[in-house]
């Protein structure tokens, strides 16, 4: 598959995919927005993978949405929005619900929707210079790319409003405080750091994680009940499974499982 705005690649269970537009600070722009969907598209349509890293290329993680692209077509605007979202959306939902977990590694500054996409990963590593930018109310904009849902599942619905509405550009240490960022890793060990994460997950009970990523993305939206019996189906989905015999036995004998994703 050929992409105009990122790299993907599969081995060992590990997908990477990488933001690849750096001289233009990897903006969320229409290529974007149709390579993401296309993406994620692939990955769900693989058994083979595991785990995803996110990753980018450049000076920036990514500076937001394509400012420059907005002001070209600002009589068509809104349709625009519509038309660009679809892809963004669907290749963001799409990911959500992969078995395989999702790691970011946020080497340099990220704004805007790059902070959503990070937000909804399932583990975030940050270089001490990272910076987390609202970005959106400085050109009039809400949000999109799931920063209501990420922000809000990280950071809390009461900071996560605030972090949008005040336009807030949070340090590294700043978003580890809030929740937004798991580990804070020096500039030239986090690539590394967010590696060796991803790699120990692609070895991981895969079944079970996806079981996991799911019953989080409904825990608030429903009433408990129905969440007591969504982790009773997801439970009795996973212990089906070769990765649950394999993790009881291993634990039984004594040694280490040997998981493989089934």
């Amino acid at each position: 598959m050929t992409y105009e705005s990122i790299e993907l690649s599969i081995a060992d269970g590990l997908a990477r995919l990488t933001l690849n537009q750096p001289q233009k600070g990897n903006p969320f722009n229409a290529s974007f927005c149709a390579d993401i969907a296309t993406a994620a598209n692939e990955l769900a349509g693989r058994d083979d993978v595991r785990a995803v890293l996110l990753t980018a290329n450049g000076r920036f993680f990514s500076v937001g949405g394509d400012i420059q692209m907005f002001a070209q077509s600002l009589d068509t605007l809104p349709n625009k929005i519509r038309e660009w979202t679809a892809g963004l959306h669907m290749g963001m939902a799409r990911l959500a619900r992969l078995n395989a977990p999702m790691v970011a590694c946020v080497h340099a500054t990220a704004m805007g929707g790059a902070v959503a996409m990070v937000a909804n990963c399932d583990l975030v590593f940050a270089a001490k210079s990272a910076r987390f930018g609202a970005a959106y109310p400085q050109i009039g904009y809400s949000c999109d790319a799931g920063a209501s849902f990420g922000l809000s599942s990280r950071m809390g619905l009461a900071r996560a409003r605030r972090f949008l509405i005040l336009n807030e550009t949070l340090s590294a240490d700043q978003a580890l405080s809030t929740g937004l960022v798991d580990e804070v890793v020096d500039d030239a060990s986090v690539a590394a750091a967010a590696e060796a994460a991803a790699i120990k997950l692609s070895k991981g009970p895969t079944r079970a994680y996806g079981e996991i990523r799911r019953i989080f993305s409904r825990a608030l939206g429903q009433p408990y009940e129905a969440q007591l019996e969504d982790e009773a189906q997801a439970l009795t989905r996973a212990a089906a499974t070769s990765d649950a015999r394999e993790g009881i036995l291993a634990f039984v004998e004594k040694r280490p499982a040997q998981f493989q994703g089934r």
